[in-house]
């Protein structure tokens, strides 16, 4: 049975190789050379082909460079959204869409609740999957999520880093937008910077001058 099942897994996998392939024919080759693959060990679900070049071809760009994007979830993503994002008009919507936004639950001018709403969509579980492998990388992705994480929880800080995920994915696929990792370290560095500028401000608007220690001068 097990041969039988690997037989009729390559079949499938040889459909899908050619779908891809139909839905390239139209498509500009790419100039750029496709770049390294940020996924060095062997994915689960892995299909018999190279689907990261056949992607390429298709969209122009390497969508796996995101991180917590598998050449498997970037395939489904696109099986599931389409190839036309402009269904969508801004990552506002598409983000709504996948039930990422906080809820709006008001009664007299009052906030009830702001949780995001539940959902069945297939695609929100894999991406709350890849978030999680996200939170343990040394990326700026990563570090998002063990800020938040630490401040609001790892429930929260997971839907966060989807939807900062899905957001990526989106001006990836309707504007060609090439991500490159900036780093935790660099994440990290932009934080600290965006949290003095504004303590800095605060300071400011009561009459103060926000000065560093003198520990942390020398």
């Amino acid at each position: 049975m097990y041969d039988a099942y690997q037989i009729t897994i390559h079949e499938c996998d040889g459909e899908i190789e050619h779908v891809l392939a139909e839905l390239a024919i139209n498509k500009h080759v790419p100039k750029d050379p496709l770049p390294k693959p940020k996924h060095r060990t062997k994915q689960p679900n892995q299909l018999n082909f190279d689907v990261r070049t056949a992607i390429y071809q298709l969209v122009g760009n390497d969508i796996t460079q995101i991180h917590g994007f598998g050449p498997y979830l970037a395939l489904r993503m696109m099986s599931e959204c389409g190839l036309d994002m402009s269904k969508w008009p801004t990552a506002g919507h598409f983000t709504s869409w996948l039930t990422l936004c906080p809820g709006s639950k008001i009664s007299g001018g009052k906030v009830l609740s702001a949780r995001s709403r539940k959902s069945n969509n297939r695609l929100v579980a894999n991406l709350r999957l890849a978030a999680t492998t996200v939170g343990r990388s040394d990326t700026a992705l990563g570090a998002f999520y063990r800020r938040l994480s630490a401040r609001i929880g790892k429930s929260k800080a997971v839907t966060a880093t989807v939807r900062k995920i899905a957001i990526l994915y989106y001006k990836a696929m309707r504007y060609g937008m090439k991500y490159k990792d900036p780093g935790a370290d660099l994440y990290e560095k932009n934080y600290k910077d965006r949290v003095i500028k504004s303590l800095k401000q605060r300071a400011a608007k009561f009459g103060f001058d926000l000065q560093p220690s003198e520990k942390c001068v020398s």
